[in-house]
C-alpha cells in the first residue's frame, strides 16, 4: 500500500517521496485516516512503528487546508519527555513540512531560556516541548495558545514514569476544549486509560502488536556473567567487527562516564548521553554517533525513548534493567523499520530474578549464550571498581515498584521505522534514497 490512498495533502506527499519512503507502517495506515477525519486517538505501538508520522502527517494535511492568519498564534502543541526528543520530532516535522508556510519552534530546559522566548512570540504554528520549561514560559505570557487545534501527547507512558503528570494537567487546564487530543504510547496501562479520559472526547483506539512487545526482529541474547567481568566482557565483544554501531545502556551516570573512558582507553570512539551532560554535549554526542564518527555511545535510560538512530547494529544492557518496560524501549533503538538488530543483557546472579520477571512479561525465555574466546574465570582485575548500588533497588521491595502488566503471549505485528515508512537496515527503502523523517 502507498501513502496516496491515505487522504494526505499533495505537498505532504511530495515531502514524503522526498524522503525516500514508498510505503506507510501499520501504525501509519490505521492512525491516519481518523486523524484526518477529526477524531481524537489513541496510538498504541511498540517503539520503532513510525508514531510521529502517523500523527505529524495528517496534522500538517489539515494545517494545509487553512493557512495561518496574520497573527500567528500556535496551532499544534506537542508534548515529549526528553530533550532529544524534541529535537527529533522538530527535525521530523520540518522534513514534513518543508512544502508548506509553517514555522516550528522547540522549548526545552538545559539552554537559554531568551532563544525560546523570542521563537514563541514571533508566533510558532507548531510547539513542540517538554512540560517543564513550557510551564514556565506558559507562566511568562509567553505563548498564545487561542487558536490551538491539535494537542499531542507522544510517548505518554514515558512521561508519566518521569512525573509529568501534574505539570501537563497544568498546561492542558487552560487550552481550548475545542481541539483535537492525540495521544501515542507504547503500553496502554490504567494510568494511561485514565489520562484518556481526562484529556479526550470518545477517542479512537488503534493498537499495533502486543503491548510492550520488542521488536520481532531484534536478536535478545543473555551473557551470564560476574560482576567484575562485565568491562573485559564487553571490550571482548567489541573486537567483533559487526558491531560497528553499538548503544550501550548503563544505570548510572558516573558508570557510563566509566565505562566510555575505559572504552576509549581501548582505542575504542566513545561517546556519553546522560542527563549530568549539558544539551550542547547531548546533541554533539548524538551528532557524532549518527555520523559514525564513534562506534559507541553509552547512555542512560534517558536515552531510551530519546534516540532515533537509523543503523544501531547492537544495543547492550550493561546494566540489566530494573523494570521490564525498560529493557523493552532500550532494545527498540535497534531493529527499527523491520531491519535486524541484537540485544544483549549482561546478567550478574544479582540480576536473576529481573530477568525472570522480564521473561514473564515479553512472553517469551532469552537465549543464553557464552562468548567464544572469553575466560569467565578470570580473577579481579587490580584496577576494578565496583559499582555502586542505586538507593532506588537497595531499597527495592517487589510490592511497591509499578504493577508489571499481565501479557498474554501471542504473536507480533511486524514493525516499522518510528518515524518514517517500512525501510530496511540500511534506512533505505526498496529502490529508494535513504531519506530522514
Amino acid at each position: 500500500m502507498s501513502f496516496q490512498p491515505l487522504g494526505l495533502d499533495a505537498k505532504i506527499l511530495q515531502a514524503v517521496k522526498e524522503a525516500g519512503y514508498t510505503e506507510p507502517t501499520p501504525i501509519q495506515t490505521a492512525a491516519i485516516p481518523p486523524i484526518i477525519a477529526g477524531h481524537d486517538l489513541i496510538g498504541i505501538a511498540q517503539t520503532g512503528t513510525g508514531k510521529t508520522a502517523a500523527f505529524t502527517l495528517p496534522i500538517l494535511t489539515k494545517l494545509a487546508e487553512q493557512p495561518p492568519g496574520q497573527r500567528r498564534a500556535t496551532r499544534v502543541l506537542v508534548l515529549a519527555p526528553t530533550r532529544e526528543l524534541v529535537v527529533q520530532i522538530e527535525e521530523n516535522i520540518k522534513a514534513y513540512a518543508k512544502h508548506l508556510p509553517l514555522t516550528v519552534a522547540t522549548v526545552f530546559g538545559g539552554v537559554g531560556e531568551q532563544p525560546q522566548i523570542r521563537a514563541l512570540r514571533a508566533g510558532a504554528d507548531v510547539i513542540v516541548a517538554c512540560p517543564g520549561r513550557l510551564l514556565d514560559l506558559m507562566g511568562q505570557r509567553c505563548t498564545d495558545f487561542s487558536q490551538l487545534k491539535f494537542l499531542v501527547l507522544d510517548e505518554a507512558d514515558r512521561m508519566l514514569d518521569m512525573g509529568f503528570l501534574p505539570s501537563i494537567r497544568r498546561i492542558v487546564q487552560p487550552l481550548t476544549k475545542q481541539r483535537q487530543t492525540l495521544l501515542f504510547s507504547a503500553t496502554l496501562s490504567k494510568e494511561i486509560e485514565a489520562l484518556t479520559h481526562e484529556f479526550q472526547k470518545s477517542p479512537k483506539t488503534v493498537q499495533i502488536g502486543r503491548r510492550a512487545n520488542p521488536a520481532e526482529t531484534v536478536t535478545q541474547l543473555v551473557y551470564e556473567v560476574p560482576k567484575h567481568l562485565k568491562p573485559a566482557l564487553l571490550h571482548h565483544l567489541l573486537r567483533d567487527p559487526s558491531m560497528d554501531m553499538v548503544l550501550v545502556f548503563s544505570r548510572m551516570k558516573h558508570s557510563a562516564d566509566r565505562i566510555a573512558k575505559a572504552l576509549e582507553q581501548k582505542g575504542i570512539r566513545t561517546a556519553t548521553l546522560h542527563s549530568n551532560r549539558s544539551q550542547n554535549q547531548r546533541l554533539k554526542a548524538l551528532k557524532d554517533f549518527k555520523s559514525g564518527a564513534v562506534r559507541v555511545l553509552v547512555a542512560t535510560d534517558i536515552a531510551a525513548r530519546g534516540i532515533d538512530v537509523d543503523g544501531i547494529s547492537h544495543v547492550v544492557n550493561y546494566d540489566f534493567p530494573m523494570h521490564a518496560e525498560d529493557y523493552v524501549h532500550r532494545i527498540g533503538r535497534t531493529g527499527r523499520a523491520n531491519a535486524v538488530g541484537d540485544a544483549i543483557s549482561f546478567v550478574t546472579p544479582d540480576d536473576h530474578g529481573e530477568l525472570r520477571s522480564l521473561e514473564r512479561f515479553i512472553g517469551r525465555g532469552i537465549v543464553r549464550r557464552k562468548a567464544e574466546g572469553f575466560n569467565y574465570a578470570a580473577g579481579v582485575p587490580a584496577d576494578y571498581q565496583p559499582e555502586r548500588t542505586p538507593r532506588s533497588q537497595q531499597q527495592r521491595n517487589p510490592n511497591s515498584q509499578r504493577r508489571q502488566p499481565q501479557v498474554q503471549p501471542q504473536r507480533s505485528s511486524s514493525s516499522g521505522n518510528r518515524s518514517g515508512g517500512n525501510r530496511g537496515r540500511s534506512g533505505q527503502s526498496s529502490g529508494q534514497q535513504r531519506g530522514r523523517w
